[in-house]
């Protein structure tokens, strides 16, 4: 092993993400949608000059792909693995809540923390519910790591829901919830299931940001497949709502 190259691949690494603006901008494309270099400015508050040359290097060090069209750059995670990364990073450092100065930030952080995106699969108290549920029914093994049942294929399969084979992508992953601090499902699994909420109309968008609201037909399918009743996004706000980032 290259221990000093790999030493120094992993410093520069580490360095994308020391700074704030960065960091801010590799949290936010964890929604999986392509953000302009003016929308992640105005989202970490900085000019559109400075988040151009953040962008350069997050592009530079391959944690970010861009897109150009028109005058316009679009940019986003790398890949899975990426988002992955950032997760487990996010995940370890552990919640940082900043003080809540209006009942409008307190709803959005409530929302985030009740059902969102994390790059392509389902996160919150709602992802994290199907999770535990998914295991109480046989769906799910963990004895000797994480992986669908044949009771879980099944299920899939009678949901219409095909998971990609191949790849290097796992076909399932375990990611701990940033707010719950318990596992949800990630991989192609993961993937797999948040868009067919999303086609089937069990969830839809809260606005532009990652913060997803399950339908009246989602909290009926919920019941239905899984024998779950999410919580009213509308009760009072969590009590680890704050820790999202």
């Amino acid at each position: 092993m290259d221990t000093e190259g790999n030493g120094l691949a992993l410093a520069s690494w580490a360095a994308l993400l020391a700074d704030r603006t960065r960091a801010a901008f590799c949290l936010a494309l964890l929604d999986g949608r392509a953000w302009t270099v003016g929308e992640l400015a105005r989202h970490a508050r900085v000019a559109v000059s400075t988040a151009s040359e953040h962008a350069d290097r997050l592009v530079a060090g391959g944690l970010l792909a861009q897109h150009r069209q028109g005058r316009h750059r679009y940019l986003r995670l790398a890949d899975p693995e990426t988002a992955a990364l950032i997760e487990a990073v996010t995940a370890a450092a552990g919640p940082r809540p900043t003080p809540v100065t209006s009942l409008s930030a307190a709803h959005r952080r409530h929302a985030l923390a009740y059902a969102r995106t994390c790059y392509d699969h389902l996160a919150g108290t709602v992802a994290v519910a199907m999770t535990d549920a998914m295991t109480r029914r046989g769906m799910l093994a963990w004895d000797r790591g994480l992986a669908l049942t044949a009771d879980g294929d099944a299920w899939l399969a009678e949901l219409g829901i095909a998971v990609p084979a191949g790849g290097r992508r796992p076909v399932l992953r375990s990611c701990l919830d940033w707010t719950e601090r318990r596992p949800h499902l990630a991989g192609a699994v993961g993937a797999a299931l948040c868009r067919h909420a999303f086609t089937a109309g069990w969830i839809i968008r809260v606005g532009s940001g990652r913060a997803v609201k399950v339908t009246d037909a989602g909290r009926a399918a919920l019941a239905r497949h899984l024998g779950i009743e999410p919580p009213d996004r509308t009760e009072p706000p969590h009590r680890r709502a704050s820790a999202v980032a």
